[in-house]
């Protein structure tokens, strides 16, 4: 059984703990926040152990779940992991590249195992469909939300786009050739709506768009590849395949010809996938995936290094951003 430390039980660390308290090959040795009140709220409200100090957490539990602000994690991981516990970060894994590399390399020294909390990964919708998405050549998606100041503490890229970086590096086993990008801080100091278009070696372009300033949700993606579209709303839990159909020589000559009296569904074969009903929920097996990593000292299915590689990625775009906005105050 492996005993679970939370650290960080505001928004998403509280159903963190609560997973773990459902767990059969888990059990949740207790939580801590630096917000002693929150901290305490919690304990009461769950009925768990609540540890007065990190190091006391740290000292009564195998692995930690790190659910505190992402400017935090780096400082909470690099502890944890020196005290030889396995460690679950939220995304993004850090808020610095290097430190993100510090953390593999002393993850890599103590044999010990970090998943980062790239959550999509593991909604149903994507786990029905990852088998139909082979070498997409275009990759469009769209992410945005209403304002609230939970992750405001990183620009937008970090907070919200990095979510759909990871899923297209997952899908594009290709070099990045490029990367053009552009942003702007509306409600605060930093990038709040950004959008990059990232161009790899294999000639596979993904346009990727993200918001907190939006006036509606709506968190989609698509991909295109040959003969077949696959379109996703992580939202609304369905996607939908669109694949050529063995028949389209059929009816593709005559319409190209000007025939009108042709249905153009004919040229396609759709098929729905609505998990709305999914038995897990994709947080309960995110988190159940990397206590089953642990036990079976198995490779997570978003390690380190997949954290490390999004983090890279996200970061070269805040990057390029940032110098479009400096150019553009020296013009003023």
């Amino acid at each position: 059984m492996i005993k679970i430390g939370v650290v960080g039980v505001g928004h998403l660390g509280q159903h963190h703990a609560k997973k773990f308290m459902a767990m059969e090959n888990a059990t949740l040795a207790g939580i801590y926040d630096a917000k002693t009140s929150r901290a305490k709220e919690i304990a009461k409200a769950l009925d768990v152990n609540r540890f007065e100090s990190y190091d006391a957490l740290l000292g009564a539990c195998d692995a930690v779940d790190i659910a505190a602000t992402t400017t935090a994690h780096f400082e909470l991981a690099e502890k944890a992991l020196n005290a030889g516990k396995h460690i679950f970060l939220e995304k993004p894994i850090t808020s610095k590249l290097e430190e993100a590399h510090i953390l593999l390399e002393i993850a890599e020294r103590k044999g010990l195992k970090i998943q980062v909390g790239h959550i999509e990964r593991f909604n149903p919708v994507i786990m029905k469909v990852e088998n139909e998405i082979k070498d997409p050549m275009f990759i469009e998606s769209t992410r945005i939300s209403t304002f609230h100041s939970r992750g405001t503490d990183v620009p937008v890229v970090l907070d919200v786009m990095i979510h759909d970086i990871d899923l297209i590096l997952s899908f594009v086993h290709s070099p990045i050739k490029d990367i053009h990008a552009s942003g702007i801080g509306i409600l605060t100091p930093s990038i709040d709506i950004a959008n990059a278009r990232i161009e790899f070696e294999n000639g596979a372009i993904a346009n990727v768009t993200s918001s907190r300033v939006s006036l509606k949700q709506e968190r989609k993606i698509r991909f295109f590849q040959k003969d077949c579209y696959i379109t996703l709303d992580f939202q609304s839990k369905q996607a939908k395949v669109i694949r050529k159909s063995a028949n389209v020589m059929k009816y593709l000559p005559k319409i190209l010809m000007g025939a009108t009296d042709i249905d153009p569904t004919k040229l396609v074969d759709q098929e729905l996938y609505d998990c709305t009903n999914s038995p897990k929920d994709a947080l309960s097996m995110e988190l159940e995936a990397w206590v089953k990593a642990i036990i079976e000292d198995s490779k997570p299915i978003v390690d380190g290094y997949a954290g490390t590689k999004a983090l890279e990625v996200a970061t070269r775009i805040i990057k390029i951003i940032d110098e479009q906005v400096k150019k553009s105050k020296i013009k003023v």
